[in-house]
C-alpha cells in the first residue's frame, strides 16, 4: 500500500483525515451536485472499510481552501462552515444579521439538497458569531428558517471569521444514502 501525506479536515466536531489526492480533488471546480470518494487512511496493518464521500454543489459558495463542502461518513453528513457568501458573486451579503443568517441557511440548504436531505435531517449545528448583541436577532432568524426542526446547537462568539463575516454555521445531518 502506497503511503501519502495526510491532512486533517475539521468539520464541526468531527475530524476527518484526507490524503493528498483527496485534497487535490476537493480543491477543483465541482458540478452542480457531485459526490466523490475520498479514501480514509487505514490503521497500521488494516485496510479502510469504505471510502468517504465528498459532496459539493454549485448552489453554495466554492470552498476557499483544501476542504470539502461536506463529507458523508458513518450515516451522517458533516457540512463545513458556511458564511453569508453569495455563491454567484463570492462576496458577503450586505445588510444586517437577518440577511446574513438567511444567506447562511440558503448555502447550507443547497449542500443538504445535493444529498437529498432537508432541515428535518439536521441533528447538530454550530453557530459562530462575532457580535454577542446580534444573538437575539440571529436566534429569531434561525428559528424561522429551521421551522419545526430543533437540532442540538452550540453558539460560539469569536474575534473574527473568514472574509470579515459576522456569522458562520456548520452542521451534522443524518444521511439517507
Amino acid at each position: 500500500m502506497r503511503r501519502v501525506p495526510l491532512s486533517l479536515l475539521v468539520v464541526g466536531s468531527a475530524a476527518i483525515f484526507l490524503g493528498r489526492e483527496a485534497l487535490a480533488q476537493t480543491a477543483g471546480t465541482a458540478p452542480a451536485a457531485k459526490a466523490e470518494a475520498v479514501q480514509a487512511p487505514a490503521k497500521e496493518g488494516k485496510t479502510a472499510t469504505a471510502p468517504l464521500r465528498s459532496v459539493s454543489t454549485e448552489n453554495a459558495p466554492k470552498v476557499a481552501g483544501p476542504y470539502s463542502q461536506a463529507i458523508v461518513e458513518g450515516g451522517f453528513l458533516f457540512a463545513a462552515g458556511q458564511t453569508p457568501r453569495d455563491p454567484k458573486t463570492n462576496t458577503q451579503v450586505s445588510g444586517g444579521i437577518e440577511q446574513a443568517v438567511d444567506r447562511v441557511f440558503d448555502n447550507l440548504e443547497a449542500v443538504l439538497k445535493a444529498e437529498g436531505l432537508g432541515w428535518t435531517d439536521v441533528v447538530k449545528t454550530t453557530v459562530y458569531m462575532t457580535k454577542s448583541e446580534d444573538f437575539a436577532a440571529m436566534n429569531a432568524a434561525y428559528a424561522r428558517r429551521m421551522g419545526e426542526g430543533r437540532p442540538a446547537r452550540s453558539t460560539v462568539f469569536v474575534a473574527g471569521l473568514p472574509g470579515g463575516a459576522i456569522i458562520e454555521m456548520d452542521l451534522i445531518a443524518r444521511a439517507r444514502k
